[in-house]
């Protein structure tokens, strides 16, 4: 290949990398302005609903056996006693958490923080944990696609937020006083 046919190629090169860059632009700023918010998603559950009641694993059906139901390396017992069937009869608020700690590392940092907070805050609202390796079904009944997602249902098993993603440790704090009613 001689010197000129090389410049040629690599000017070629660099400009199908403009154009790519330039349609990738396009398109970001299109979902931009068309309103693109993953949080509204229509395809998940939507806020205001009724919380699908279905039996989950709980920590005595694996025998107490952590890692037949979470891939999470520190585990909180609280966040396993209860199938979310059982929880939603319980006329309390539920944060149910929906991470996959063992691909997915905002999921570890979410799930430490739940750990501070379910001590802040049993037994007033019960803190559930799903794994999409243990208990695909409740990701599949949520409409989840990826993880994190954050529900907080309310005492009567109706969906009173939704959070794709990480969120912050005063986020938290907002959602769950929301749903215990105090002033934010």
């Amino acid at each position: 290949m001689t010197m000129i046919a090389q410049a040629d190629n690599s000017a070629s090169k660099g400009k199908l990398w403009s154009i790519v860059v330039a349609i990738g632009i396009v398109l970001f700023v299109g979902l931009i302005v068309l309103g693109y918010n993953p949080g509204n998603n229509k395809d998940t559950l939507l806020v205001g609903q009724k919380a699908p009641a279905l039996r989950t694993k709980t920590l005595a059906d694996v025998g107490g056996d952590f890692s037949r139901i979470t891939s999470y390396r520190y585990p909180d017992e609280r966040m396993y006693q209860y199938s979310l069937d059982e929880a939603l009869k319980t006329g309390k608020p539920i944060l149910l958490e929906f991470a996959t700690p063992g691909h997915c590392t905002v999921c570890d940092v979410q799930l430490q923080q739940l750990k501070s907070l379910a001590t802040k805050y049993e037994p007033r609202v019960i803190f559930m944990h799903m794994d999409q390796y243990q208990n695909p079904e409740a990701f599949m009944a949520y409409k989840v696609k990826g993880d994190p997602w954050t529900f907080m249902i309310d005492g009567e098993g109706i969906v009173r937020a939704k959070q794709p993603g990480r969120m912050l440790y005063g986020e938290f704090e907002l959602m769950i006083g929301r749903a215990l009613g105090e002033r934010s």
